[in-house]
């Protein structure tokens, strides 16, 4: 059996230009056998290759003209924002060419041309928008809650932070473009300390649902635990927690246990505790927050502190 040549060390193993190939000695038969794919014209990866974005983008990179930059829908991810499913089931990777040069064109690339260049970050060697420019782009894309979620990861997520002062300054620059309304909205939203979208889904329901707006990971004011304690979604005035559980905080034993010596801390200093879950249906946690609320003295014409 005839053996398969190997390719030289010096192609890049994240992903390689023919041309690069070609001046290593690489023959177009070589480039051809099923052991490597091209998942764009003039590139080559191993086969195989898991098809997560930062690999696509990697393989990319090996082609994607100078001054251009992943941005939109693909930025978000390789920034580690949160998205809804339902944007990132589109593979194409989002990359941008400041004018005059032309939109990027070809199969699994989705060009965008824009007017001025913006903050670019090196994000894993990748040239990508900043996060504040990609939050504003998605808002002509996701709804507004998944826009309200994006803004609470900037401010509470990413290190270091943005500001709500920093957020509605890039709105104000936005002025006439796409999404701008959109922007308005998800701006009053919009919370520091929120640590993921399921708290800011939770926060969004109880608020629509005429209950006062709890306060974020915020400390509560303990005084016989032995560590500070922070909860989710907290009602200081009236002591009453809701707590988020995720799918770690049951499969992981040991932040179960942390979490069950935590909350009876909590509990055994008279704070009443709600857990939620995915699988909690709106109105059970809509009405068990507001029976708590109720029994601590708060009643619907009561402003909150």
């Amino acid at each position: 059996m005839h053996k398969r040549t190997e390719l030289p060390r010096s192609l890049p193993p994240d992903g390689f230009t023919v041309a690069q190939a070609r001046l290593a000695g690489v023959t177009p038969k070589r480039l051809s056998a099923n052991d490597l794919e091209a998942p764009f014209h003039g590139v080559r990866v191993a086969a195989g290759t898991p098809r997560e974005v930062s690999n696509r983008a990697r393989a990319y990179a090996a082609v994607m003209p100078t001054g251009h930059y992943f941005s939109q829908v693909t930025a978000a991810q390789l920034l580690g924002m949160p998205l809804p499913r339902y944007v990132t089931r589109d593979l194409r990777l989002h990359v941008s060419a400041v004018a005059p040069d032309r939109a990027p064109q070809g199969a699994g690339i989705a060009g965008h041309t824009v007017i001025s260049r913006p903050e670019l970050w090196i994000v894993g060697g990748l040239t990508v928008q900043n996060p504040l420019t990609t939050w504003c782009d998605l808002a002509a894309i996701v709804g507004l809650d998944d826009l309200i979620a994006l803004g609470d990861h900037l401010l509470g997520v990413l290190d270091p932070p943005y500001t709500a002062e920093e957020l509605a300054s890039v709105v104000a620059q936005r002025a006439g473009q796409r999404g701008i309304r959109r922007l308005r909205q998800a701006l009053e939203w919009v919370r520091p300390r929120v640590e993921s979208r399921q708290e800011t889904r939770l926060r969004l329901l109880l608020v629509r649902a005429g209950l006062p707006e709890p306060q974020t990971n915020v400390y509560l004011p303990l005084r016989h635990q032995r560590r500070r304690v922070r909860g989710d979604l907290v009602y200081l005035r009236y002591r009453t927690l809701v707590e988020y559980d995720g799918e770690q905080h049951r499969t992981d034993d040991a932040q179960f246990a942390r979490d069950v010596d935590r909350l009876d801390g909590v509990m055994a200093e008279d704070w009443r505790v709600i857990r939620v879950t995915k699988a909690t249906p709106d109105a059970d946690v809509v009405s068990r927050v507001d029976q708590a609320l109720r029994s601590r003295g708060w009643r619907p014409h009561t402003r909150p502190k």
